[in-house]
């Protein structure tokens, strides 16, 4: 983008980095690049791939998807320190359009933390932003909790990263505290009064603390910037991020008050969003705005009659706009390949013959314990396919639940450790109880449990539930899904596969936990 194009706003996706930071949320090294990709072929302008100092996971993630994108900047954080700053080039350097990010604590809470004078950080400031520009001709920066930052402090050192040679001045809302009108006159004052502030790209990255994320990037739209940071489903640390697919379908529906554009195809929107809660373990509530599971739901009989008449009685966008069928058709046993296919492809996923093969053998089997599949149990079907289990050292084999009024109810368990099977039986307050504890008996670990939520993904008794699960040992914290019509099916499942999942960050010695103490840029 030029400075000239003002009709333009860039979308900053930082799924993989600010997002990650939600406790739990972190992916592993595949499902960072698949992520990645998705971004990429959905038009989203910068990908920020993750922290590349924080560990050797992290620094090759973002190695890998630098060297794999296609069309978007690839960025990476780093701290306002010289290391932080030749790692990240080190990892984006392969990008076709790489970037450094790089950001330091500007409020006077955060200039505590590195205990330096106001001067002092001035001076920080600009050797970095100078050490980053002569690495990169693409170099971002922010001001941590600049909403919390003095105003002449604020302009002061904005105008220090401009003559430094950044490129894009990032202004964060780090903790979620500022309101719209206050978004809009901070990017509006510094625009007028910073010198040389209209030859640079200004960037807004709220918070959602108290719920005015996304009004407070458009605000901030409004008052001039002209690039969004943002997550899928709005995830990130505490309440979240700026929701993506708010801000980009805002700025689609309501063209009419705010002409501004993204380069965002939102048909993929309803894709990237169920991976993400899928890779994440964060599912997405029903009714979060554009992508939840109630947001084109209607049940009200006024709704429904409205709807039966003009469908923009009440839905000011088509539920195809991002990317979600229409009509949820009816998929049954008496299905053949071509049909799945085809009903796949409506669904975002576009498979090759093999994999086709193998989702249809699971769907034959779903469909003889279910009278009708619908879309949300395909897009289940495949969650639960796209993970490769082969190389698990841990397999659910067989599980029987025996459940009593007043005894307790026991499990047995045959679970397959490192190839070779382990039966076992255990009793438990519950069946799910039970169940884990046949787990623990078959394969004694200690982790503590975090999280466990059982969702329906469709209505009836054979629903299909998804299952999460999260777990924490030693600091590394791993997440699990599963889906079954049988909830403690998914359950035993769910919970294996967080443990697998732990048990390769285990034997990787913590590289990809945090390795480092910081803070996020926003």
């Amino acid at each position: 983008m030029t400075t000239t194009d003002k009709d333009r706003v860039l979308i900053f996706d930082t799924t993989l980095r600010d997002g990650e930071q939600s406790p739990g949320a972190t992916m592993t090294h595949a499902e960072k690049l698949e992520i990645a990709q998705l971004l990429d072929e959905m038009g989203v302008d910068i990908i920020e791939a993750g922290f590349p100092i924080a560990s050797e996971g992290d620094f090759e993630a973002v190695s890998d998807i630098a060297k794999a994108s296609d069309k978007a900047v690839i960025c990476g954080l780093a701290r306002a320190n010289f290391k932080d700053i030749d790692r990240c080039w080190e990892a984006v350097r392969h990008a076709r359009r790489p970037r450094i990010h790089t950001f330091i604590g500007t409020s006077p809470l955060h200039r505590a933390i590195p205990n330096l004078t106001m001067d002092e950080m001035a001076d920080r400031i600009h050797e970095t932003v100078t050490h980053a520009r002569n690495l990169c001709d693409n170099v971002q920066w922010s001001p941590m909790d600049a909403t919390r930052t003095e105003w002449d402090y604020l302009r002061r050192v904005v105008e220090i990263a401009i003559r430094a040679g950044a490129t894009t001045i990032n202004i964060p809302d780090t903790v979620g505290y500022t309101a719209p009108v206050e978004s809009a006159d901070l990017i509006r004052r510094l625009i007028a009064e910073v010198p040389g502030a209209d030859e640079v790209i200004f960037a807004t990255h709220c918070h959602n603390d108290l719920g005015m994320a996304t009004a407070n990037a458009l605000a901030a739209v409004a008052g001039g910037a002209r690039q969004i940071e943002c997550t899928i489903n709005g995830l990130g640390e505490r309440a979240g991020n700026t929701a993506l697919e708010e801000v980009v379908m805002a700025l689609k529906v309501r063209h009419d008050i705010m002409p501004w554009t993204t380069g965002v195809d939102t048909t993929k929107i309803m894709n990237i969003s169920r991976r993400v809660a899928s890779v994440s373990g964060f599912a997405v509530q029903f009714n979060k705005a554009i992508v939840g599971k109630n947001a084109f739901a209607h049940e009200s009989g006024i709704h429904q009659d409205g709807m039966l008449k003009n469908a923009e009685t009440f839905e000011i966008m088509r539920p195809e706009d991002v990317g979600l069928s229409a009509t949820n058709l009816v998929m049954g046993k008496h299905s053949g390949r071509a049909a799945l296919r085809s009903k796949l492809r409506d669904l975002g996923y576009e498979l090759a013959d093999n994999q086709l093969n193998d989702v249809f053998v699971r769907f034959k089997a779903l469909a003889d314990r279910k009278k009708e599949v619908f879309d949300d149990d395909l897009v289940a079907l495949m969650r639960d396919a796209s993970t490769d289990h082969a190389a698990d050292r841990l397999q659910v084999k067989f599980l029987r639940v025996i459940c009593g009024t007043e005894a307790p109810q026991s499990a047995d368990l045959t679970l397959t450790v490192d190839g070779v099977d382990r039966q076992v039986t255990a009793t438990g307050d519950g069946p799910v109880d039970a169940t884990f504890n046949a787990v623990k008996k078959a394969f004694p670990h200690d982790v503590s449990l975090q999280l466990y939520q059982v969702h329906a993904v469709t209505e009836g008794t054979d629903a299909q539930a998804t299952v999460s699960v999260r777990m924490e040992e030693e600091g590394r914290i791993a997440t699990g899904q599963a889906a079954d019509t049988d909830t403690v099916v998914a359950s035993a499942k769910a919970y294996v596969a967080a443990l697998n999942r732990l048990l390769v960050r285990r034997e990787k010695t913590g590289s990809d936990a945090k390795e480092v103490s910081y803070k996020d840029a926003g």
